[in-house]
């Protein structure tokens, strides 16, 4: 797996594919997983990037926490692309009063949900990715500040 940091983040790559690899580890996310070798990229960048991005490929102008891009082809073992705003976790840290490596984490496992397919576009998507979400952080003894995962406080 590789973790690219575009931006200075007191974050070690290390960290990020733990953070995957106990998402990964859930009978759910497990069962999705194309095949064993699978692979996927995370870039951790800043909101210029983000808003660049969301703009051209989602048509919205503004930066954004996270966002995912499915690689396409289930034949191949990359599965996609996942880039994380370093600002957007450290403001919504602050903002939630929990350690960025839990918003990190959160935003981690919430892009890799997206790449395996799964969404919050209906409430009863939103609570079944949250559901997830907070699974994935159990397994990496994350636990995000109360009320971070509210329906309207979804990530992405």
């Amino acid at each position: 797996m590789a973790v690219v940091k575009a931006v200075s983040a007191p974050v070690a790559p290390a960290r990020v594919r733990e953070l995957v690899a106990a998402a990964a580890g859930l009978p759910e996310l497990e069962a999705r997983l194309p095949r064993p070798d699978w692979e996927l990229a995370i870039r951790i960048s800043g909101d210029r990037e983000l808003r660049r991005l969301n703009r051209r490929y989602l048509e919205e102008d503004h930066a954004t926490d996270v966002l995912s891009f499915p690689a396409g082809d289930q034949e191949e073992p990359h599965l996609g692309d996942i880039v994380v705003s370093w600002p957007a976790v450290r403001r919504q840290a602050l903002e939630f009063g929990h350690p960025e490596d839990s918003e990190l984490g959160l935003l981690v496992v919430h892009g890799f949900l997206h790449l395996l397919g799964w969404d919050h576009v209906t409430v009863t998507e939103e609570e079944e990715l949250n559901r997830l979400t907070l699974a994935a952080l159990e397994r990496a003894r994350i636990r995000p500040a109360p009320g971070r995962l509210l329906a309207s406080s979804s990530p992405g």
